[in-house]
C-alpha cells in the first residue's frame, strides 16, 4: 500500500540515470530546484544540468514535475537525523520561492536543497556516489600514468645498457 503524501515529505523523481527531487508541500504541490533549460520535466539535478551554475526555486503541481517518471516518498535520512519540524521545513521553503541560487551538480544539486530544508543539513547520496566513482577513475589513472612513466623509464635504462 503507497503511503499518503504528507507535507514536508521528500519525494525522489526518477529520471533515467539520476533521481530529481523535491519536497511536498500539501495541495498537490511540491517545492524543488528547476533549471532554466527550457526542457519540459528538466528538472535541475545532475544529467540535465550538467554545465548549469544557478537554479531556480519553484513551486509546482507534482504531476507536472513527475511528468511521466516514477517517484517515491524518500525520506530515507529519517533514521539517522532528526527531521526538522513542518511548520520550519515548509516555511523555509516557501521563503526561498523565485530565487536563483547557485547550483553544482556534485556540491549543491536539486537534493542537497531539499535535505537542507528536511535536516538542516545538505547531503546527496547520489552526488556521494558520483564523487566515488570520479575518485576511484581519478586514482586508477594516476596510478595508469606511472606505470606507463615507469615502464618507459625502465625500457629506456634498459635501452642505454
Amino acid at each position: 500500500m503507497k503511503r499518503k503524501l504528507k507535507r514536508g515529505d521528500l519525494i525522489e523523481i526518477f529520471r533515467g540515470p539520476y533521481q530529481h527531487w523535491a519536497v511536498y508541500v500539501g495541495n498537490g504541490d511540491v517545492i524543488h530546484l528547476a533549471s532554466d533549460s527550457g526542457r519540459a520535466n528538466a528538472g535541475s539535478c545532475c544529467v540535465g544540468s550538467v554545465g548549469q551554475d544557478k537554479a531556480t526555486v519553484k513551486r509546482e503541481k507534482l504531476e507536472d514535475v513527475v511528468g511521466n517518471n516514477k517517484y517515491r516518498i524518500s525520506n530515507r535520512l529519517d533514521d539517522q537525523r532528526k527531521p526538522r519540524p513542518i511548520k520550519e521545513i515548509l516555511k523555509e521553503a516557501l521563503s526561498h520561492l523565485g530565487e536563483m541560487i547557485p547550483y553544482n551538480v556534485i556540491k549543491n544539486n536539486c537534493e542537497h536543497f531539499v535535505t537542507l530544508l528536511r535536516y538542516g543539513e545538505p547531503e546527496s547520496l547520489q552526488a556521494e556516489a558520483v564523487e566515488a566513482v570520479v575518485d576511484a577513475f581519478s586514482f586508477s589513472t594516476i596510478i595508469g600514468a606511472m606505470a606507463v612513466v615507469g615502464f618507459t623509464v625502465i625500457r629506456e635504462i634498459l635501452k642505454n645498457k
